[in-house]
């Protein structure tokens, strides 16, 4: 019984091309690799992810969240079409991407997260998953929300993205904006980096190990330091909570 109901619960999975590996060099001379990863890299990956789910700054708690339970789901089987995406710099985990296929036309990308900042390491990981959509997957349009004023202003406004008021994304909040693939293709030279083929050796060395972030985002010693103005959302909540302790409220 437990066999069929199995049978029952796990999505039918459509074909999929793979995702071919390619490098960068940082301006640091390191070299970033951003790869696709199975079902199998899952556990290597989730210790890295479940930390930030505590890190209120710039809404990683949400992303985590969110982006640990997509690829538990994924791991699990319980989720149609998804694909993830890791992106290593001698080996060390330093962003994580994913999305899934709506249909043949059109994809849904679920999260960025960046596990390093700076070096634009999300701006990077965001592009290498659109050119997964557009370029190998042949879609025509991919739909994204937002739910930081980074990634707004990453995918929004440097994208230019279309709205789709009509259309909601699976992660809820606003409507969903749209990537298509003209917008793509005039973004191409300026926001999308990387060669192929990668150097055996680099590849090699990603492949052996997923290795932990050296310098992962972390909860803020002082909570106040998590706010960067008095009006970010995070930031006043935590005013508040403050001055209620300090008996202002």
């Amino acid at each position: 019984m437990s066999v069929d109901l199995e049978k029952l619960l796990r999505p039918v999975e459509r074909p999929m091309a793979p995702f071919p590996p390619k490098y960068m060099v940082l301006a640091s001379g390191e070299n970033m690799v951003v790869r696709q990863v199975g079902r199998k890299d899952i556990p290597s990956i989730l210790p890295y992810i479940r930390p930030l789910i505590h890190v209120e700054r710039d809404y990683y708690d949400l992303v985590a969240a969110r982006i640990y339970a997509e690829l538990l789901a994924y791991y699990r089987y319980r989720v149609q079409d998804e694909y993830v995406l890791v992106v290593q710099v001698e080996g060390e985990l330093v962003a994580v991407v994913n999305g899934r296929m709506v249909n043949a036309d059109v994809g849904m990308s679920y999260h960025t997260i960046a596990l390093r900042r700076g070096l634009r390491v999300g701006a990077h990981a965001f592009a290498a998953k659109m050119e997964y959509h557009f370029d190998i997957l042949n879609q025509k349009e991919v739909l994204i929300v937002a739910e930081s004023p980074i990634g707004f202003r990453r995918w929004m406004i440097e994208y230019e993205l279309e709205k789709r008021p009509g259309i909601q994304h699976e992660l809820g909040g606003v409507p969903s904006y749209a990537l298509t693939k003209e917008l793509f293709d005039r973004a191409r030279g300026t926001l999308i980096v990387g060669r192929r083929p990668v150097p055996e050796d680099v590849l090699a060395k990603a492949e052996e190990a997923i290795l932990p972030p050296s310098d992962p985002p972390r909860p803020p010693a002082y909570l106040m330091a998590a706010a960067r103005s008095e009006y970010d959302p995070t930031g006043t909540a935590l005013m508040l909570q403050q001055w209620k302790q300090e008996g202002k409220v």
